[in-house]
């Protein structure tokens, strides 16, 4: 593609650079080269930037002029993702049923489907227009999904759960697994709640690969549309998940947590049960979240705090010993 229509098509302004230079693809800063385009969004890779030997470089409207050709963006990172769509075109699924799949006759596919082998989908399932399941997935019975369904292989949509349009499934993915729900008996043995609630995923959510939701004893599960869900996730039962809003890996929430909307939880975060964080709150990797957070909120640490003091705390550790040592001290001479 020529440098002006890629510009033209990512909302760019093109600077540095004749519009006919041919870029025949995307890569890394580091091992770009003559007719590809790379980014920067990082401030790290800033002096990468100018010694990069690719053709053009998507940079913000602000970035300081380099030698190589740049396309200038109010919202670089979008630009380059947007960018990799130009170049990379992932594999197509033809219409159609393999021979080993088993499609029950009262479930419902809707038009253009590609049912993959060894796909099992059930009584009462609907699915809707343009959907396509890949090998081993499983969807039980009475399963409601809407357009453009994605499912990759040995991922899972357990009985009654609901799926709105868009929605991408990675691999091995469980929605509706049942909630991890027990009461004590007098004999001081566990006894299984049943699990009679469902999932409903909204329109527009990725759920990536071991992610596990877990479906309500009563009501339901429910993950917001346009949210995202990062590898080895887990969504207790009964936990509402906000509009736009990123669990990023190994994220565990325990049962009824409610999370608002365009929330981030960074890697490993961990938060009890009934807990409410609040729109736009940021919780930073490996936080253990107790009790409610306040929409807006930054935290960090074990018992979650804000992250501003959990930064001072962490600054003050280190100095712990020589705290120690001092007060020693003081304690002798008295």
């Amino acid at each position: 593609m020529k440098l002006a229509d890629i510009a033209k098509t990512l909302n760019a302004r093109l600077d540095n650079a004749s519009p006919d230079t041919e870029i025949a693809g995307v890569a890394g800063i580091e091992h770009a080269g003559p007719g590809h385009l790379t980014f920067v969004s990082n401030p790290k890779y800033n002096a990468a930037a100018k010694t990069t030997k690719a053709s053009a470089v998507t940079v913000a409207e602000n970035f300081p002029a380099i030698s190589a050709g740049m396309l200038r963006s109010k919202n670089p990172y979008l630009a380059w993702a947007k960018a990799i769509e130009l170049f990379y075109q992932p594999p197509r699924y033809a219409p159609g049923v393999h021979p080993t799949a088993v499609v029950h006759p009262k479930a419902k596919l809707g038009k253009n489907a590609h049912i993959g082998p060894y796909v099992v989908i059930d009584e009462d399932a609907v699915i809707g227009d343009n959907a396509v399941l890949l090998a081993h997935v499983v969807i039980y019975r009475g399963v409601t999904i809407g357009n453009n369904f994605f499912a990759h292989a040995h991922s899972v949509v357990r009985e009654f759960c609901q799926l709105g349009d868009n929605v991408l499934l990675q691999n091995g993915v469980v929605v509706g697994c049942d909630g991890f729900g027990f009461a004590k008996d007098d004999q001081a043995r566990w006894h299984k709640i049943v699990q009679s609630g469902n999932v409903v995923v909204e329109s527009d959510a990725e759920l990536q690969a071991n992610t596990c939701i877990d479906r309500a004893s009563i009501g339901e599960t429910r993950i917001g549309r346009g949210a995202k869900l990062d590898n080895l996730v887990h969504v207790g039962h009964s936990c509402t998940i906000g509009h736009d809003t990123l669990l990023c890996a190994q994220v565990g929430l325990a049962g009824t947590t409610d999370v608002g909307n365009n929330v981030i939880l960074a890697g490993q975060v961990g938060v009890s049960g009934h807990v409410k964080i609040g729109d736009g709150a940021i919780a930073i990797a490996q936080s253990g979240i107790p009790h409610d957070v306040p929409a807006g909120a930054m935290v960090s640490g074990a018992p979650a705090i804000d992250h501003r003091l959990w930064l001072k705390c962490c600054a003050a550790y280190a100095k712990l010993p020589e705290i120690a040592r001092a007060v020693r001290k003081l304690s002798e001479r008295e």
